[in-house]
């Protein structure tokens, strides 16, 4: 494709190390699409005519098909995919199959691949972030009103309810699908027409060709950038890292609480493994593989922008690189939240054991200053009496609903309440009723809230697209 100039051949190994079409195979039917749409534009600049056009169409729909049947060769002799495709498009249409190369440059053809291909996977991982979502919506719906410790700092401090924690990790995923909208309206601008760097010489009509691909934000602005862009990967990139991010951090919470320690659930054999010397053993592989994962997309994020931190207008080889980086972080979070998804159908809350646990550590010492400030003591000075009758019970061996009488009275005498009733996990979890809150009656409303959002965004994933093919 650009050895007019070129007497000699490249070395083997050279060859071998600038070849991308291992990893950029993937673009395949983008680039079919691509050369679809650009074919029509020349036709509609009076480069081709429409019985030209008409031929490299059935080509292509040609070569959809074999591929789609035998999928997409990665490892041929071809520099590239948009070796590979003029190749098979001249071997069906001779030299029509060079012409439709006339005005476009691969700087501008791959920026265009890059999105079509990017949009789509970015609409199939919004639409695993719902998956994830919809089975801690689900845990939560099964228990909403079941208590659990929670913590800061991994020590015990109030309870909450399994439900409330669920949703908690919904929240932050909540997030994540709206990076990836973001990112995705990123992608919606065509550079195709943008030749190498300083525009295209046909006179294509830019603004037809980008809605004939379908991008909503019609053609880029700037030749220039249109090529060398590269921040909209970033972006994608960051979504990613974000999502595996929280999907650690639930991988870490989950782990935890299937251990003996804290026996707060078990997995079940489906995302469970045993160890070949210990026959007791049941591993969170699962969750600890989601975790474990996360460390690489992060790693990709800081790849690509070390990439493009120095680099010039317009085009450089290095964006070669681009998709050797962020197509495995892509491939990586789809498996990552599909393993989430699964991993948290098959885990099995304890509702006694959190139950119990919920009521045991001091947990309700917060609702006992309270209950002081109703009294008419300044909180401060309640923390401060709290802290000492906990430090009392810690000596007895006793909860603080459980003090004796006599030791109530001399180090709560400002309460007359029924410390056993006022203090019982039912009654700390009803008080916090405010939105947001743990209390039940909130978990079951803000459930409510997630069904009609995880309605909204089946909607906008369920768009007729094609499932791209997976990095």
């Amino acid at each position: 494709m650009w050895g007019g100039r070129f007497r000699g051949g490249l070395d083997p190994e050279f060859a071998h190390f600038q070849a991308s079409l291992p990893v950029d195979h993937v673009l395949a039917f983008a680039d079919l699409e691509t050369n679809r749409a650009w074919s029509r534009a020349l036709a509609a600049a009076g480069v081709l005519t429409q019985h030209e056009m008409h031929r490299l169409h059935r080509a292509i729909d040609e070569l959809i098909a074999h591929w789609q049947q035998h999928g997409v060769p990665r490892d041929d002799d071809a520099e590239d995919v948009h070796s590979l495709v003029e190749r098979e498009l001249v071997a069906r249409c001779g030299d029509l199959g060079k012409r439709v190369h006339t005005g476009r440059s691969r700087n501008d053809q791959v920026a265009t691949d890059l999105r079509l291909f990017l949009r789509e996977y970015t609409v199939e991982l919004m639409r695993l972030v719902g998956e994830v979502c919809a089975a801690l919506v689900d845990l939560a719906a099964a228990h909403a009103d079941a208590p659990m410790p929670g913590y800061t700092h991994l020590q015990r401090a109030q309870p909450i309810t399994i439900g409330h924690h669920a949703l908690a990790h919904a929240e932050a995923l909540a997030r994540d699908h709206g990076r990836l909208v973001d990112a995705w309206q990123r992608f919606e601008q065509c550079p195709l027409g943008s030749g190498a760097l300083a525009g295209t010489t046909v006179p294509v009509d830019r603004a037809t060709l980008a809605e004939d691909l379908a991008f909503l934000g019609g053609p880029t602005r700037n030749s220039l950038d249109a090529t060398a862009a590269r921040d909209h990967l970033c972006e994608l990139a960051f979504a990613c890292a974000m999502a595996c991010t929280h999907l650690s951090r639930l991988a870490e919470d989950y782990v935890f609480f299937a251990s003996h320690e804290a026996r707060f659930l078990t997995f079940g054999d489906a995302v469970s493994t045993g160890s070949s010397l210990m026959p007791q053993k049941r591993n969170p592989d699962a969750m600890e593989l989601v975790r474990g994962h996360a460390g690489a997309v992060q790693g990709a994020l800081v790849a690509l922008l070390t990439t493009v931190k120095g680099l010039p207008l317009a085009y450089n080889r290095d964006l070669q690189t681009d998709k050797q980086v962020l197509l495995p972080a892509l491939a990586a979070t789809a498996s990552c939240l599909r393993t989430a998804a699964l991993a948290v159908r098959h885990a099995t809350f304890d509702r006694d054991r959190c139950a119990a646990e919920a009521a045991r550590g001091y947990q309700d010492a917060t609702d006992l200053a309270d209950l002081l400030v109703q009294a008419g003591v300044p909180f401060r000075d309640a923390h401060g009496i709290v802290g000492a009758a906990v430090n009392r019970a810690v000596e007895l061996g006793v909860e603080l609903s459980d003090l004796p009488a006599a030791e109530q009275r001399r180090l709560l005498p400002q309460l007359t309440v029924d410390l056993r009733r006022a203090l019982a996990v039912d009654a700390v979890l009803a008080r916090r009723a405010a939105i947001g809150g743990t209390a039940p009656a909130c978990v079951r409303a803000e459930i409510e809230r997630w069904r009609s959002q995880l309605a909204d965004w089946a909607e906008l994933h369920d768009e007729p697209e094609p499932e791209p093919e997976a990095p």
